[in-house]
């Protein structure tokens, strides 16, 4: 979920994230129709998940007690990237510390591994070329402050388009697939 400028901080909810002083959380809410909402529920599907500390701390409080609306969130594996903690009562969690566990897990076998909020996790997946695709929610709104989804440091990288959806609301509902390297004029990346 992000907007035209790339802020991905605090989508749902005010006091979701507001490190750094951010106070526009909750932007998503009223981009809300039947689409938007199919989208979201087809990708909670049970997988297993990437996720940076802060965002699995908000998680590991809310989403044990709430899984009617997501099934499957308490029984697939959470992978916790943290140099700090190490460990957890939410069932299925797994605590790991750097790249190089990040780059075994994902050259392993097994379910699907999403990644959801964690933009430090994520500026590192894609500054290390580890993304083999972004599902993105792109609301049509700026906000100028907040937390990126890419930053300068993102590994050059091509996306083929698999599908789109523009919602009711403006939102573009657009799924990319890892395409291979970047060519510029003649010379490739």
């Amino acid at each position: 979920m992000i907007t035209l400028d790339g802020v991905m901080q605090a989508p749902g909810g005010s006091v979701e994230d507001r490190s750094g002083g951010f106070r526009y959380g909750g932007w998503t809410v009223p981009y809300g129709d039947e689409t938007y909402g199919k989208a979201v529920r087809n990708e909670l599907k049970p997988a297993d998940y990437l996720l940076g500390r802060k965002t699995f701390e908000i998680w590991e409080t809310y989403w044990p007690e709430h899984s009617d609306f997501w099934p499957g969130i308490n029984d697939g594996t959470k992978y916790v990237l943290s140099g700090t903690r190490k460990k957890s009562d939410w069932k299925n969690t797994v605590f790991i510390k750097n790249l190089s566990d990040i780059r075994k897990l994902k050259n392993s076998k097994g379910n699907d591994i999403q990644v959801w909020g964690s933009s430090k996790l994520i500026h590192l997946l894609l500054k290390n070329d580890l993304a083999d695709e972004l599902r993105l929610k792109i609301h049509p709104l700026t906000l100028g402050k907040g937390k990126k989804l890419f930053g300068n440091d993102a590994y050059p990288a091509a996306f083929t388009l698999t599908e789109s959806t523009v919602t009711t609301t403006g939102v573009i509902l657009a799924n990319y697939k890892r395409a291979g390297k970047v060519k510029t004029g003649n010379a490739g990346i």
